[in-house]
């Protein structure tokens, strides 16, 4: 509890730590949900991995390094054996769905939305509390619109969708935190130092477009063998884009904010970008594992070379 004494750390720390507790607590629940259900056909390899993961969002702080260590690597055992299963999920009928859209309509887009809203809102009014804190406290709300939109949406609605959810994408799930934590240890580990003495052969001196072009595809490649951007564009700027774009004098905002896209164009085009191409194709039961990709490849080329244009323009 000293955590939450300590005049030493932000609300925004503090608050983004309660969401870590209540995200790890909802994921403990799945984990013993799913060891009780009778009808899992791995019941005990689930229930390992959703409970030791809970363990790590919910009390990781707390817990030493080489403990949580020990943990992640206890988790990811039944997912390589492919132990970790969906069990019994509640399934709604079609006459109750459309009598929920008569009733509610298009007013169900209204909490989803305030979820973004509240994130930008405290990313540009809030900056000290954060924009994952914005969405928390956005999920907060629709919740409360839920409420009021239906007087069937009690609190055990949500841990009981939260779940089937869960179970539904399965291990999935934990990809885009394990990617976006590869690429904090690649920078760390000077990945980014290596990549720019293996361009600067190539790239001539001084020549910002060839930069900008290398800078581009460098993101795009670099996300989809990652499946985030986010993880790939502090290696990327370390390793190309500052030495050999921004050194030169083209302007940070515009390059870093069309690179990330950049890497965007990427993500459309990989399945590590599970929560985007992967998630879909096991929420919809897709026969073509490979569906959702294919028919972002034509998109994503085109847009991925009017922001290499786009970049040299504004340079």
């Amino acid at each position: 509890m000293t955590f939450f004494l300590s005049q030493d750390v932000t609300l925004g720390t503090k608050l983004l730590e309660v969401i870590y507790i209540i995200m790890g607590l909802i994921t403990f629940y799945t984990g013993i949900k799913n060891v009780l259900d009778k009808e899992n056909p791995s019941r005990l390899g689930t229930g390992v991995f959703w409970c030791t993961l809970g363990i790590v969002l919910a009390f990781g702080r707390w817990i030493p390094s080489a403990v949580n260590g020990v943990l992640i690597i206890l988790m990811t055992v039944p997912a390589i054996l492919r132990k970790v299963k969906i069990g019994k999920i509640e399934s709604l009928t079609e006459e109750y769905t459309d009598k929920k859209y008569r009733d509610i309509g298009m007013k169900i887009f209204i909490p989803a939305l305030s979820i973004g809203v509240f994130a930008i809102l405290f990313a540009i009014f809030l900056p000290d509390l954060g924009a994952i804190v914005g969405v928390g406290a956005g999920i907060a709300v629709s919740i409360i619109i839920l409420m009021f939109l239906s007087r069937e949406n009690r609190p055990a609605v949500f841990l009981r969708d939260s779940e089937r959810l869960l179970s539904t994408v399965g291990p999935l799930s934990m990809l885009p935190m394990l990617l976006a934590s590869l690429g904090a240890v690649f920078t760390e580990a000077g990945v980014g130092d290596v990549i720019a003495g293996l361009v600067g052969g190539f790239i001539p001196k001084g020549n910002v477009n060839v930069g900008i072009v290398v800078f581009a595809i460098g993101m795009a490649v670099f996300t989809m063998i990652m499946g985030n951007a986010f993880a790939a564009i502090t290696v990327m700027t370390v390793g190309i884009g500052a030495p050999f774009v921004l050194n030169y004098g083209a302007d940070p905002a515009a390059i870093g904010m069309l690179a990330l896209t950049c890497g965007f164009c990427g993500t459309l085009c990989t399945p590590m970008a599970a929560n985007f191409n992967v998630v879909p194709v096991a929420m919809l039961d897709m026969k073509d594992r490979f569906g959702v990709i294919k028919c972002q490849l034509v998109p994503a080329a085109l847009i991925f070379i009017f922001h290499i244009f786009y970049m040299i323009l504004l340079k």
